[in-house]
């Protein structure tokens, strides 16, 4: 059994079910809890009935301390700032050992075990994943080495340490801008490898493939299987990538290839679409997660711009 949770609200909604979904395909054992950051996501993952899901509200999860910084941070620098806590909050409420936390915009095609065996093996308490930038995307500097994406602690003396650390630096500080070498609740993990005793950085290729990478590898499917050079790809983070009302979907700015789109991207959005119909099955109107496409005179400028360096990724939906 393995112990994962993540965080969102209910314009993630249909990409954490895309989530839970893939987790279950993979025959994976295990729990998501998964701390619901407005009222509608909760009641909604009430009615489908997971039965691997663990659907918290985010009156139970939020502490005093929480609350005392959430007025001074927009809605996305809170839940940066909470996602430590999350972690904290799954580990403390339901004693599990271990716990990983998933951001919601990602998609499994193998048993997370793959990774975590490599966790177990090292003997560490903290497994954190490096970004692996293909070169042109570089953003180590702003954006940090390491991604909050998936991240393993265990509930003993040197996990909890890291833990607490992290915890407080992001209730003093967690924003959506590059200052002394902080950004968000990221940037803190760049010298955990020398900082603490028994962090371990992921090796395994196929944990960790998102846009910002991808065009390092050679993504294919074999005999239903899908790999990342010869590496079975465990999963893929979908950064990035947006719906809009108008029923166009973006991949995201970045290079993607026709193997990338046919066997990732495609997929997806065919997912989500799934997912919102089991959604609005159980709450007729639902249209959340899509949002207005942002137009100014700079618009066909930064099109052009895609194009000619091949990272317009915009298509209408059948």
């Amino acid at each position: 059994m393995h112990n994962f949770c993540t965080l969102f609200d209910s314009n993630y909604l249909t990409r954490a079910l895309v989530m839970y979904r893939s987790l279950e395909k993979t025959g994976e054992d295990f729990t998501l809890y998964a701390v619901c950051f407005d009222d509608l996501a909760y009641q909604v993952l009430l009615k489908c009935n997971l039965p691997k899901l663990v659907a918290i509200p985010l009156d139970v999860f939020e502490s005093p301390e929480l609350r005392a910084v959430k007025g001074q941070r927009t809605a996305g620098e809170y839940c940066w700032t909470c996602t430590s806590h999350v972690i904290r909050y799954v580990l403390d409420t339901y004693g599990v050992l271990e716990v990983t936390y998933l951001d919601a915009d990602l998609c499994f095609y193998e048993k997370p075990s793959l990774l975590l065996q490599e966790f177990e093996c090292s003997g560490a308490s903290v497994l954190i994943t490096s970004h692996r930038y293909t070169p042109r995307y570089d953003q180590s500097a702003t954006s940090g080495i390491y991604c909050v994406q998936f991240m393993t602690f265990k509930a003993d003396e040197r996990g909890l340490a890291v833990l607490q650390w992290w915890q407080d630096r992001c209730l003093e500080w967690c924003f959506n801008r590059i200052e002394d070498g902080k950004f968000g609740d990221q940037k803190y993990l760049d010298d955990w490898l020398q900082r603490f005793d028994g962090v371990h950085a992921l090796q395994h290729i196929g944990g960790g493939v998102a846009p910002w990478n991808v065009q390092q590898y050679e993504v294919s499917e074999r005999s239903t299987k899908l790999y990342v050079n010869d590496f079975p790809l465990v999963f893929y983070h979908y950064h990035g990538f947006k719906q809009y009302l108008d029923n166009t979907v973006d991949l995201g700015g970045y290079q993607l290839s026709p193997a990338v789109r046919d066997l990732l991207y495609r997929p997806y959005v065919q997912a989500l679409a799934s997912e919102k119909e089991i959604v609005m099955s159980v709450l007729p109107g639902f249209n959340r997660g899509r949002v207005t496409k942002p137009v100014s005179w700079k618009t066909p400028l930064r099109n052009l711009r895609r194009r000619l360096k091949g990272e317009f990724n915009e298509y209408k939906c059948l």
